[in-house]
């Protein structure tokens, strides 16, 4: 029953809810961390014989493992999917997910880079390495643009729109948004199309990705990490930095200069404005640290 299950429902999400394959992925994983769990405690229910005690016990049991809230926080979310396909299907009568609790989180606010981390990472990209153009492309259109490092690497030839200064983003969901791109750039790219992407062997199916790797392919999302990691090093930056890092780094100096956070919201492609807030918290402990460094009664 539950094999049946989570095909159907892997199926309702590629399909009906339109995620990405690494989405979908990770969804059917937390179904079956849940089932491993079953297994372990040597019972065997059905999806519909599940009850609120069995989940709660599920909760106790992944946190004795060491995951953290927040990670125990996504496998639910991912069980609470799972039985709202199977209330559409008819699978289950009812749903045990309404009255779990979820575990609480602590709302962390992100790591980000100063501007002049920004340009100091920037101008460290090898740009006498074949990859060099490509690389400094990459990266000034994360900061320029706030992208997800899946959107990076779907970025299209036919998305670009450098006379009217936009690009056409796939974000979650396969949404689709236009973001405002920076001078700088659209200069890299440029210099990377003409004097490099120009020159590749393209592989078939792959004409119109903008950023390939040298075998004319797409690259993937671990070979933006593995880049930026190599960059970051060479620039003596010593954080953890990630594509995210840039993603976090983009909003934090919009909203420092004052930008409206509607906007800021556009531009991430954030579903809910309250994801953006977040900012507006990173916004204020910036606020004090200028206050404290700068403003006598807080010295």
């Amino acid at each position: 029953m539950w094999s049946s299950a989570k095909k159907g429902f892997k199926a309702w999400l590629q399909l009906e809810k339109s995620l990405s394959d690494h989405s979908v992925e990770a969804y059917v994983h937390d179904i079956e961390k849940f089932t491993q769990f079953l297994e372990f405690r040597n019972s065997n229910p059905s999806p519909k014989d599940i009850a609120l005690k069995d989940l709660q016990e599920f909760v106790k049991w992944i946190g004795a493992l060491g995951m953290t809230a927040t990670s125990q926080s996504r496998i639910l979310s991912g069980i609470r999917s799972f039985y709202k396909y199977c209330l559409l299907e008819d699978i289950v009568s009812k749903n045990p997910t309404l009255l779990l609790e979820t575990p609480k989180l602590k709302r962390a606010l992100p790591d980000f880079l100063s501007v002049a981390e920004i340009t100091q990472i920037l101008e460290s990209v090898d740009l006498s390495k074949p990859e060099g153009e490509r690389n400094r492309a990459i990266l000034e259109t994360m900061y320029s643009c706030g992208l997800r490092v899946s959107e990076v690497v779907n970025l299209h030839l036919s998305s670009l729109y450098p006379d009217l200064g936009y690009i056409k983003v796939t974000g979650k969901g396969d949404k689709e948004r236009l973001v405002p791109i920076g001078k700088t750039a659209l200069k890299y790219i440029s210099i990377y199309r003409n004097q490099v992407r120009v020159h590749s062997a393209i592989k078939l199916g792959s004409e119109d990705i903008l950023f390939l790797n040298r075998r004319g392919a797409g690259l993937s999302r671990q070979m933006i990490f593995i880049l930026l990691k190599e960059i970051v090093k060479l620039a003596g930056i010593k954080k953890t930095v990630s594509p995210h890092t840039f993603r976090h780094s983009f909003a934090t100096h919009l909203v420092e200069g004052g930008a409206d956070l509607r906007a800021v919201q556009e531009m991430l492609g954030h579903e809910s404005i309250t994801t953006t807030e977040i900012y507006t918290h990173l916004d204020r402990a910036y606020l004090r640290k200028t206050l404290e460094k700068y403003h006598p009664a807080f010295q």
